[in-house]
């Protein structure tokens, strides 16, 4: 599908799929025939789908007819806790900017609606693909923020099971756990790719002698972009921490229900060890002929089986 847009008095305006005097054109999992049809329109090749899954950094990051050519990995999908990682190209000539993608980051239907209702002034290609690094590198830092939330939630739910009422459910926890790692973990890889392609980005604006305002907003996205990368780091540590404490909880809950086992066998053993002796109905047993033999019995059962509980309780093993 091509969604295309132009810029109507310096403002990001829709153009349908029409790639006349289009200055954006975003390819969402376009067909051979769409991306032909918009090579022809902007004069340069567009990459495919296998060549916008390799991972070297030159196929990545490079400058080919007067087109630069970046890519970088970003999620979609990611408010569901099973985020979907997929690599957008972005092409780059004096006159257009064109985005490939091949799965939904939300940027890319977000981003259009807001720069129209904001009028966000845009000069041309160039200032439409910064505009557009923004919003991908503010879409970052909202699922950063989420994730960090999430946490704190389940910290507070494992720590401070008392103000519940109720004991966590662990199993929960840890799935819930894995999931925030797994976002966190993709998302660091995601700052990653963007860290190289803004600083690309930076270089080539440089090389052009693009305006002052565009190569300090770039400075700007790569320290944020940096700035985001130390919160992931932050964030990661707090999910192992908190994994760790969580397998460390459910750890001293087994070895308590293991503990109460062991004292209830011990506690035990004295009374089946006389009820063992007293089973074995051997004809010259004094204790058969006793009037109240098996009072006796039972009241040495359960005296053998109090002492022990009281010796627990004393120790404060209990």
């Amino acid at each position: 599908m091509i969604n295309s847009f132009f810029l109507q008095n310096s403002v990001l305006t829709p153009n349908a799929a029409s790639l006349e005097g289009a200055v954006w054109i975003d390819l969402d999992n376009p067909t051979p025939q769409e991306g032909a049809a918009v090579e022809a329109a902007v004069a340069c090749e567009i990459p495919t789908r296998d060549e916008m899954k390799e991972i070297e950094i030159s196929s990545r990051l490079y400058l080919y007819n007067n087109a630069v050519y970046m890519t970088a990995i970003l999620p979609a999908n990611s408010d569901s806790g099973d985020p979907v990682m997929g690599p957008v190209s972005f092409v780059l000539t004096p006159t257009h900017l064109v985005t490939i993608r091949y799965h939904a980051p939300r940027v890319f239907t977000a981003f259009p609606p807001r720069a129209i209702a904001t009028k966000l002034e845009m000069q041309g290609a160039d200032s439409v693909l910064m505009a557009l690094l923004e919003a991908v590198i503010d879409r970052q830092a909202d699922i950063l923020e989420r994730a960090a939330i999430e946490i704190d939630v389940q910290s507070r739910s494992v720590f401070l099971p008392a103000k519940r009422g109720k004991n966590p459910d662990y199993q929960a926890v840890l799935e819930k756990i894995g999931q925030m790692g797994n976002l966190n973990s993709n998302i660091r890889d995601s700052l990653l790719t963007l860290d190289r392609l803004i600083t690309y980005f930076g270089q080539i604006l440089t090389k052009h002698d693009a305006n002052s305002d565009l190569r300090e907003r770039v400075k700007t996205l790569a320290s944020d972009v940096k700035s985001l990368a130390d919160h992931a780091n932050f964030v990661g540590s707090k999910i192992t921490f908190l994994l760790d404490a969580t397998l460390g909880l459910i750890n001293i809950q087994q070895n308590g229900i293991i503990k109460i086992f062991s004292v209830v066998s011990v506690i035990f053993l004295p009374p089946t060890l006389i009820s063992s002796a007293y089973g074995m109905n051997f004809a010259n047993m004094p204790e058969l002929g006793w009037e109240h033999g098996y009072p006796y019995a039972l009241g040495l059962m359960v005296t053998c089986a109090v002492l022990p509980y009281l010796f627990f309780k004393y120790k404060k093993w209990l």
